[in-house]
């Protein structure tokens, strides 16, 4: 059995389970009633950095025992589209099973899909996302997909397939996305730039969200999976999409000449 062992545990988060713990105790919004939600996006770069607000996303929702996680390809291995379909992923918390059954449905969806482990090897997009839904959800099981095309008439026309078959589970399957926002440059123009992005997700408006991408120039590295999530709309019956906080980088660094934007978004 193939066993993905952590690639940024003690670099993007801790490495200690206990001090892996502390930090969502500390930053998990507690006494609140959680939604049943169809999906989350959460951003992933460092805990220092955008682990607060993805802390204030995940512990408002429900964490179903099945997930299916969606993000960029950052480092270019593997096919276009990378499915994990069986193994697990060890983090400091344990270790998480690839829900096999619930690839096997995916991957069928479409010829597009292809089972791939190499892109997943070395990138951080889904594996920062998972101590977050162990936290909530010791018993989770996932489906790692990662995307490594802008082809959006593509990309949509496998996000469809997939919704199709998604429609007709019988168990609550949770969508995860991954994507920071605006990348580098100044806290005024980045804010002023997400917010035309942000706007169109809270729309479910996957068109929307492409125009301010090409017109405003904006640098979202997952722009891909959450258009094709937004594109999921219908055929998952999503009502509304709240943002739950948005940050950037200098909120943790000072810094504001040189930024990146994150974004918590529950879709339900």
């Amino acid at each position: 059995m193939h066993v993905r062992k952590p690639h940024v545990a003690g670099s993007f988060y801790p490495a200690a389970p206990r001090e892996l713990r502390e930090f969502f105790q500390n930053h998990f919004v507690h006494g609140v009633h959680p939604v049943t939600a169809k999906a989350v996006i959460l951003p992933h770069a460092g805990y220092v950095f955008s682990g607060k607000t993805a802390c204030r996303v995940v512990s408002r929702v429900d964490v179903p025992r099945r997930n299916f996680l969606i993000g960029p390809n950052h480092t270019g291995y593997g096919p276009e589209f990378s499915v994990v379909a069986e193994g697990e992923w060890q983090t400091p918390l344990g270790k998480v099973p690839i829900d096999a059954d619930l690839a096997k449905t995916i991957v069928s969806s479409s010829r597009h899909l292809e089972v791939d482990i190499d892109a997943h090897r070395f990138e951080h997009c889904l594996e920062v996302e998972i101590p977050l839904l162990q936290a909530r959800n010791p018993d989770i099981e996932i489906v790692p997909l990662v995307v490594g095309t802008s082809d959006l008439k593509l990309a949509c026309e496998v996000a469809a397939a997939c919704a199709a078959k998604l429609a007709t589970e019988k168990e609550p399957v949770l969508l995860v996305i991954s994507t920071d926002m605006s990348h580098y440059e100044n806290e005024e123009a980045t804010r002023k730039k997400d917010r035309y992005a942000l706007d169109a997700i809270e729309a479910l408006d996957e068109e929307a969200l492409a125009r301010s991408i090409r017109e405003h120039r904006i640098t979202m590295c997952g722009f891909v999976p959450v258009y094709m999530v937004l594109s999921m709309k219908k055929e998952l019956g999503f009502k509304k999409a709240t943002l739950v906080e948005y940050t950037t980088s200098a909120e943790a660094s000072g810094d504001y000449s040189r930024v990146v934007g994150y974004a918590g978004f529950i879709i339900e």
